[in-house]
């Protein structure tokens, strides 16, 4: 059946939604037809953007059933997705409706996997996680890596990650709630390793990095990134019959190592305290996040060493605010390739690589997010 949409974009008028909202507004092909979605209309009226205005509000699952059947994409900016993003996947996968989405909660994604995929896989739709800083330029950056390695041999690429950016309340809400529910996360993490089938004849290991110094210090980076590779990797069998990622934040100084360890350690610590995790949580609330000029200043560059078969390459992925602006972008253009674009017939829960891939690349360069590669 047809649908009235093609993109609705469910929580724009939180910091990052109104930005991904503005991107899509700038950059949509004309005859694009896409609404904006959320519980409060007044909110999305005041972005003064010429879209159709859809209310629902995610604890409503008539209303988020009837928003999923609408659109082809549906791409939302809510979260914690572990609170308010499972009616959305459910709907989602009934409705054969492709999903989006910026978590970085593994929780989340284990959850999904287990209780979503094969519902999904029945009915065609793709469920695609981390459409953001987490995790575009790792998932995406490996593939782009991978594709220059030769075929049938053992890879391994090394990920390190460098950026300037701040946080939003959102993303300090999300952070604190995948640092409190630690055990939580195991547990979901052991249903998904019972429920996922490995690859035959293929081995996959994809994981944060240990302490290294290389020209700097490279420090490992417990983040969702990992895991998204890894499946990707188990998905695509161009990753070789023996795959190995590791993945690091780099920085410059033994000074700059300690204190970036220090607040690590530190927010870990202040988010096992309940009453403490709330004033936290609090003191930036979500809605709010850096300035326009504060953006302006941020960037990331993500380099990746790829080596197998007796060749080396290296690829830099390289943008702009990577927090807010570039994720912007990497939702948007992600919900765009999904709705337009020529992409594998692949369904059930997936990543950007397997989901979309090399469509996906080409539209982030052409928007500025470059990939480059050298020997």
């Amino acid at each position: 059946m047809e649908r009235p949409y093609d993109i609705v974009l469910f929580g724009a008028s939180g910091f990052t939604g109104a930005l991904t909202a503005s991107y899509l507004a700038r950059t949509a092909p004309p005859g694009t037809r896409w609404a904006l979605a959320g519980r409060d209309r007044a909110k999305l009226e005041r972005l003064g953007l010429d879209a159709p205005i859809l209310i629902a509000d995610a604890a409503d699952p008539a209303a988020v059933a009837e928003l999923a059947r609408s659109t082809r994409v549906l791409a939302t900016t809510v979260g914690p997705y572990v609170t308010y993003g499972e009616p959305l996947v459910a709907a989602c996968a009934d409705a054969g409706t492709h999903y989006l989405d910026l978590t970085g909660e593994a929780e989340f994604v284990d959850r999904v996997y287990v209780r979503y995929h094969h519902r999904a896989v029945r009915s065609g739709a793709k469920l695609v996680h981390a459409c953001g800083f987490d995790s575009i330029p790792y998932d995406l950056g490996t593939l782009h890596t991978v594709s220059r390695l030769p075929e049938g041999v053992p890879l391994k690429v090394s990920c390190f990650m460098r950026a300037s950016l701040s946080a939003s309340g959102g993303t300090v809400a999300s952070a604190m709630t995948i640092f409190g529910r630690a055990r939580r996360q195991i547990e979901q993490g052991t249903q998904r390793r019972s429920a996922e089938p490995r690859p035959k004849g293929r081995k996959v290991s994809a994981l944060p990095g240990g302490l290294r110094y290389v020209g700097g210090w490279a420090l490992p980076m417990p983040s969702l990134d990992p895991q998204i590779v890894g499946y990707s990797a188990r998905l695509l069998d161009r990753y070789g019959p023996d795959f190995t990622y590791r993945q690091y934040y780099a920085v410059r100084t033994l000074p700059a190592a300690l204190a970036t360890v220090a607040g690590a350690g530190a927010l870990v610590a202040l988010a096992q305290i309940p009453a403490v995790r709330r004033r936290v949580q609090d003191r930036i609330r979500p809605g709010e996040g850096p300035s326009p000029e504060r953006r302006a200043k941020s960037w990331f560059k993500v380099t990746l060493l790829g080596e197998g078969g007796g060749e080396r390459v290296v690829t830099e992925v390289a943008g702009g605010d990577p927090g807010y602006d570039e994720t912007a972008k990497m939702l948007s253009e992600s919900a765009l390739c999904l709705a337009f674009d020529d992409v594998p017939e692949l369904a059930g829960q997936l990543t950007t690589a397997s989901a979309m891939g090399r469509p996906l690349i080409e539209r982030l360069h052409r928007a500025g997010i470059t990939f480059t590669t050298r020997p």
